[in-house]
């Protein structure tokens, strides 16, 4: 008989994994494929399932331990629980060849002799993203074998507040994908490796078919490879009652870290993995169950579903990515955070007057001075004078951050959804600045050239519906931000002044705030000096 040492294959490019069960001793016997360690990395679970029967000699690794690949699992004397030592040689040495045969890596690429002589590979990495961590890929637009041109898109992008493209930065055929839908990249990530024709000789002259691709093999799951969980028999859940009776939950970092951002007990959750053990699946399974009628107190009730169709002709479209991101953090920010509106009217008949001056400026600078850089301006001063508006709450409801710069959202409607850039430090600006600034980022958003940075940072958001109508409406808080200012269309009203009702040029102003960082007190404040900021424009100077 002879000893094998099972040690850890290849887990996904993961460096380092967690062990989160044993699932064998010294002295047990195992069958072919049985599960030997169950391990955990920040995405997934997966067992590593014994390459062969035997008797289990030596454990190299406990609960908690932290492996990598190639790091010892076992010892296993080969043939000690079977009853034909030469039956399981053999079967072991045709799982080997199976493997042997079967290349374990899931790319796609093209064979070395299918790169020309006159090309070279090149690696597509994702560029700068601004500001974010990380990105999902919601759209893999090549695949291997396909021709590109400089500039054709390679993959979708979506951050939490924008979709991007990133494009080809040269011709070439797509040699290997390494990106997914659904994965999650950031800055550096290798995208594609892209064949290109080397310096000289000319552009790509045939396109390949992504039939002459080679298709890998499954990847085995003989010999030692990663099975995920969801392929193995599930356990019995473990019952709620001997949780919360004072039994361990059973669960890895990344399913508590879950847990901990949704709020949510798990001694509350059944678990479905090995041994009970709690997963992500089973996390989200709860929370699905509680947002429906009846799943829990304060649970959300369900919109019913309606079949419209049998009411006369209908026309259904699927949502835009970007609309589809925008309804879920609206309902987040409208589910989260206390809404209370203000309501005000600003005279700004001097306002306009001295804009109507400006004309001839305005035809000299190429500028369009609308009222909104001047309620721009006047909204960066009304922050400076209250700063409870230049705040945010920490999630954790303990603490408030006060800002000292004065960035400002502004809300474009584009035929892709609502896009909200920002103007930086609008309190060093001049009315001229800010107003060619909002053409820019206002052409930029209606082409969907934003970039993340250009939608991160805003201490206080403007929604104007400029000459579209209306007396005033209640916009929904764009948190973390705690106040956000509604802009209606200006009307002409009779105002009683120095004893005599005279017409004046009135805008109606909706301020909708974070009641739980801002009282009614402060609201009242922030709007009398903002009005009078609109009224005379000279108190910005002060």
């Amino acid at each position: 008989m002879t000893t094998e040492t099972v040690k850890v294959p290849d887990v996904g490019g993961a460096e380092s994994v967690e062990v989160i069960e044993v699932s064998v001793g010294v002295g047990d016997s195992v069958e072919l494929e049985q599960s030997l360690i169950v391990l955990e990395s920040d995405k997934a679970s997966m067992e590593v399932p014994s390459p062969t029967a035997g008797k289990i000699t030596k454990l190299h690794v406990e609960e908690g331990a932290t492996v990598a690949e190639g790091d010892a699992i076992v010892d296993i004397e080969v043939g000690a629980a079977a009853g034909n030592e030469a039956e399981v040689k053999a079967e072991a040495g045709a799982q080997a060849q199976t493997a042997a045969a079967a290349p374990d890596t899931p790319i796609v690429k093209q064979s070395a002799a299918e790169v020309p002589a006159a090309a070279s590979i090149e690696k597509i990495l994702l560029p700068d993203i601004g500001e974010a961590e990380g990105v999902e890929a919601i759209e893999v637009s090549v695949a291997v074998g396909d021709t590109v041109a400089e500039g054709d898109s390679i993959v979708v992008l979506e951050s939490d507040k924008a979709s991007m493209e990133v494009p080809a930065p040269s011709a070439g055929i797509v040699h290997a994908v390494h990106v997914k839908e659904g994965d999650q990249l950031a800055r550096g990530s290798v995208l594609i490796e892209l064949q290109v024709e080397a310096a000289g000789q000319g552009a790509v002259a045939q396109e390949h078919s992504a039939q002459q691709a080679t298709t890998p093999a499954p990847v085995s799951e003989k010999a030692g490879a990663v099975k995920p969980l969801q392929d193995l028999p599930k356990v019995a859940d473990v019952a709620v009652a001997e949780r919360q009776a004072g039994g361990d939950v059973h669960a890895g970092p990344a399913v508590r870290k879950l847990a901990r951002e949704l709020g949510v007990d798990l001694s509350r959750v059944n678990g479905s993995g090995p041994k009970g053990r709690v997963l992500k699946d089973d996390v989200q399974a709860f929370i699905k169950a509680a947002l429906k009628p009846g799943g829990g107190a304060g649970a959300v009730p369900t919109v019913p579903a309606i079949d419209f169709s049998q009411f006369g002709a209908i026309d259904q479209q699927p949502l835009s990515k970007l609309h589809k991101l925008t309804a879920r953090n609206m309902a987040r920010s409208w589910l989260n955070v206390p809404h209370v509106t203000h309501f005000d009217d600003a005279d700004i008949t001097e306002l306009e007057d001295f804009r109507a001056s400006l004309k001839p400026d305005m035809e000299k600078r190429g500028v369009k001075l609308s009222p909104l850089p001047f309620i721009v301006k006047a909204c960066a001063v009304a922050l400076r004078m209250n700063p409870d508006f230049n705040a945010s709450l920490l999630p954790d409801g303990e603490q408030i951050v006060y800002k000292q710069f004065y960035h400002i959202g502004l809300a474009v409607d584009t035929a892709a959804g609502l896009m909200v850039p920002v103007l930086r430090d609008v309190n060093k600006k001049s009315i001229w600045e800010i107003a060619e600034e909002m053409t820019v980022l206002s052409t930029k958003a209606r082409e969907r050239k934003l970039s993340p940075a250009d939608m991160q940072g805003a201490c206080f958001t403007i929604s104007s519906l400029g000459n579209i109508g209306g007396l005033g409406f209640t916009p929904i808080v764009n948190t973390p931000e705690v106040g956000i200012l509604g802009v209606s269309r200006t009307t002409i009203k009779p105002v009683f002044i120095d004893g005599e009702f005279v017409p004046r040029k009135m805008l109606p102003l909706s301020l909708s705030y974070d009641h739980r960082a801002v009282n009614g007190v402060h609201a009242g404040r922030f709007m009398t000096d903002l009005c009078q900021l609109m009224a005379d424009i000279r108190r910005q100077l002060l």
